[in-house]
């Protein structure tokens, strides 16, 4: 969120969650239709704009454009994080090992059952799909998880052992679920080859980079400044970026990517299908499991959020680099986060409204008591 504490008013903490917001957060979804529109547009306009947005790429399959636009997003996030009580996320074992387990068992085994049973006749597409469901988010479920008022803290360790595991874990659970299991159940079989070394370089480049100028922009702030300016003065002036950020990068996605959208409206919807059953179904569950497990509602959030978003970069890269930009793989990785997009920022606000079961009756709103928290933190 552009700034979810100091963005509030000092009154009226009984008022409706949206009517708290800023005005940019609040008509999000207006902006980022319009950054549809707009990518739509431009593309449709000047169909050579495609190859001057994808001449330049910073890895494989992914361009320069939206490498700079998915910084400009996560910079301001992770500038937010307090990297000094990262320890006290890491000792809530309930919450690490239920990631763990939504993320590397229970994703990939689910994108795997919705691709074979909603398109059984669509090899390509269902390829692309599994692709994108073993490649776990470690870049827009930052923003996804801020504008909903998660765990910032808790959001960075899961990132950050998704990303560990997706260097370990990727190329073994593409072997598996594309070549073994089928396999075993008497299932068309695909070969998969993507080393380690290149999922490594993906996380370098869409985690590592904006992690490091985040911490030590949080280090260096603080230590010349102090954190009560850091947070009042600095804080709020970064949080706006981080919505450009992703309105820039929907715009370039959707002009590199909008023809192929239009040409095959159909294929699209085909391949939408089982994306907002996967997104419904991940985020639903994970945010049962985080109550279940008595989590509170920030961290709990943030569990749904890291188990339901995907690493949309990863998973164009392989399925551009292993198949072809062509190819039917590569366009099933384009439109997963295409239909990702809307989908968890209307989960965004099943969220926001959902927060107020984690209220008992005579009790405080949460957002009141985070935003009476802070002010005192910051005096």
């Amino acid at each position: 969120m552009s700034d979810v504490v100091t963005d509030l008013p000092r009154s009226g903490v009984g008022a409706p969650v949206l009517a708290r917001l800023s005005v940019l957060d609040r008509f999000l979804p207006v902006w980022i239709l319009a950054a549809m529109g707009a990518g739509l547009g431009l593309g449709r306009a000047a169909p050579s704009v495609k190859t001057v947005l994808d001449s330049a790429q910073v890895t494989s399959g992914v361009s320069l454009p939206i490498f700079v636009g998915l910084l400009v997003m996560m910079y301001p996030v992770l500038a937010k994080v307090r990297y000094g009580q990262l320890d006290r996320v890491t000792r809530d074992t309930r919450m690490l090992l239920a990631s763990l387990v939504l993320n590397w068992v229970v994703g990939p085994a689910l994108m795997f059952a919705l691709a074979w049973l909603l398109l059984p006749d669509q090899p390509t597409y269902r390829t692309g799909l599994i692709i994108v469901g073993l490649a776990r988010c470690i870049a827009m479920v930052l923003i996804w998880n801020d504008l909903a008022c998660g765990d910032r803290e808790a959001a960075a360790v899961l990132v950050a052992l998704n990303s560990l595991f997706q260097i370990v874990a990727y190329a073994g659970l593409g072997y598996f679920y594309l070549r073994v299991l089928p396999g075993w159940l008497g299932l068309r079989q695909t070969e998969l080859h993507v080393s380690a070394a290149d999922i490594a370089v993906s996380v370098l480049i869409f985690l590592g980079i904006p992690l490091a100028a985040g911490f030590l922009t949080r280090v260096i702030g603080e230590h010349v400044k102090g954190r009560a300016w850091y947070e009042t003065r600095l804080l709020p002036r970064l949080g706006p970026l981080a919505l450009y950020g992703l309105l820039f990068t929907i715009v370039v996605l959707f002009a590199l990517q909008g023809d192929a959208i239009t040409r095959r409206p159909g294929d699209v919807a085909r391949i939408a299908l089982p994306l907002l059953a996967y997104f419904a179904l991940m985020w639903g569950g994970s945010f049962a499991l985080g109550r279940a497990i008595r989590l509170p509602y920030e961290r709990a959030t943030t569990l749904a959020f890291t188990a339901a978003g995907n690493n949309f970069e990863l998973g164009i890269a392989v399925a551009i680099g292993v198949f072809g930009v062509t190819s039917g793989q590569a366009l099933a990785g384009v439109v997963g986060p295409l239909i990702e997009v809307p989908a968890l920022v209307a989960l965004v606000y099943v969220a926001l409204w959902a927060r107020r079961h984690y209220s008992r009756p005579g009790q405080e709103h949460p957002l009141g008591r985070r935003f009476a928290r802070t002010t005192e933190e910051n005096r």
